[in-house]
């Protein structure tokens, strides 16, 4: 540990390149599944996703990222096991960065939606298990997200089915669907408000110390949902319906309307997973941070300084601007044919079961849910609908990615700790 005290500087430098290494893959595959629906379905294009997604994300992982993070994420090893070593924790933790940053730009070079949260997760797991041993491990923990791989894209999936056939009855199978989808296009606005209001508040706020009740979190909720609803309302009274537009596509008119309120989804999908997601980034790089300038000491908690969030949110920057567009072409065209009414449905089943889940405290990945919600709205096609063959790719990165991240950690790992003395 000594050796590390000396040269703190030095591993910092380290650990900040291997974060926002970390950061580039966040950018490049979570924050490309969140803008997929949104360009599949023509509300965006690649460049408008990419520019929303820069401001976005960037404001919502700067300012609302957190100024205390796990200090071992998701509290999946026993922080006792490793108090005597803390240099190991070093080397664990920019292994980990490292791991999960090369599967995730391998995954989506390949245009693969894979769960960010799990390749970290799988990386510190690899480390602790063999480089600590295997009784640092709580494996029950690891049975729950084992678990999430179900549970999160059937929630999705049953409640973007719900949404599409909604849309189905209350708009398109009637006689006159553009003036209904100006009636009760505000009250999907709402729901929308509401439930993205719900995740930045219950998931995103409380990293900048803003720790509100159930209550207070529902009650804002909703009165931004309202708020976003008028504003909505009186945007829609500007939208006019062009018959010969119609002529082609009987409901080309009515998805101008959803367009408009995709565009609103995807800010604020952007803000809420910029908010939350970054410190599966910059988490890892956070611990590295305590332990070097508390010299040596490992807490529950770690500072989270604002250099830190900047290469976070610089980072997931980046990914999405080089290479966030294969993982979008994937979520947003290859599964399932979609348009701003079936985008929309996709998008607030997502954050629906996102919020659903993390009232009840079950662990759950944005991607799968976004992906299981896509399916969703294909099935409410039927299942001609799905592309099959692509979706059973996307089921084998999934269930390949906990053990590719815990693999090339154990290699770096053990590179750090001969490169550095263990």
């Amino acid at each position: 540990m000594e050796w590390l005290v000396e040269h703190t500087t030095l591993i910092l430098i380290l650990a900040a390149m291997c974060g926002f290494f970390m950061a580039w893959g966040v950018g490049a595959n979570d924050v490309a599944n969140a803008m997929g629906t949104s360009v599949g379905a023509k509300a965006l294009t690649v460049k408008q996703a990419v520019m929303i997604a820069i401001v976005f994300e960037f404001a919502g992982a700067y300012l609302a990222g957190g100024e205390v993070t796990e200090t071992i994420r998701s509290g999946i090893v026993s922080s006792e096991s490793i108090m005597q070593s803390p240099h190991l924790l070093i080397y664990g933790m920019m292994a980990s960065l490292l791991a999960a940053g090369i599967w995730l730009a391998v995954a989506s070079a390949y245009g693969w939606p894979v769960s960010t949260t799990h390749s970290i997760i799988g990386a510190i797991v690899g480390f602790a298990a063999v480089g600590i041993g295997m009784e640092a491990v709580k494996w029950d923990k690891m049975g729950n997200i084992v678990l999430s791989w179900v549970t999160s894209p059937l929630l999705a999936g049953f409640i973007a089915f719900a949404l599409v056939k909604s849309v189905q009855k209350l708009i398109l199978d009637t006689e006159n669907p553009f003036a209904r989808a100006k009636r009760y296009v505000p009250f999907y606005m709402f729901l929308t408000g509401f439930m993205v209001a719900m995740i930045t508040m219950t998931k995103g706020l409380k990293h900048v110390g803003l720790h509100l009740s159930g209550a207070q979190a529902v009650l804002y909720s909703v009165a931004l949902g309202v708020l976003i609803a008028i504003i909505g309302a009186i945007l829609l009274t500007r939208v006019k319906e062009i018959p010969e537009e119609n002529r082609g596509f009987r409901f080309t008119s009515v998805e101008r309307v959803f367009a408009i309120l995709m565009i609103f989804t995807a800010c604020a999908m952007a803000f809420a997973h910029g908010s939350n997601d970054v410190a599966n980034a910059v988490g890892p790089l956070a611990a590295i941070h305590s332990v070097l300038t508390s010299g040596g000491e490992i807490g529950s908690k770690s500072a989270m300084p604002h250099w830190i969030l900047l290469i976070g949110a610089v980072g997931i920057v980046f990914g999405l601007a080089i290479l966030g567009g294969r993982v979008m072409k994937t979520v947003g065209k290859r599964i399932t044919e979609l348009t701003p009414s079936r985008g929309f449905a996709a998008e607030l089943a997502a954050a629906s079961t996102v919020v659903l889940a993390s009232g009840i405290g079950v662990p759950v990945s944005t991607t799968h849910t976004l992906v299981g919600a896509v399916l969703g709205v294909g099935m409410a096609r039927g299942i001609s609908a799905l592309n099959l063959r692509v979706i059973s790719t996307i089921f084998t990165s999934w269930v390949v990615t906990l053990p590719a991240g815990a693999f090339l950690s154990i290699l770096f790992f053990y590179f750090f700790k001969g490169l550095f003395g263990g």
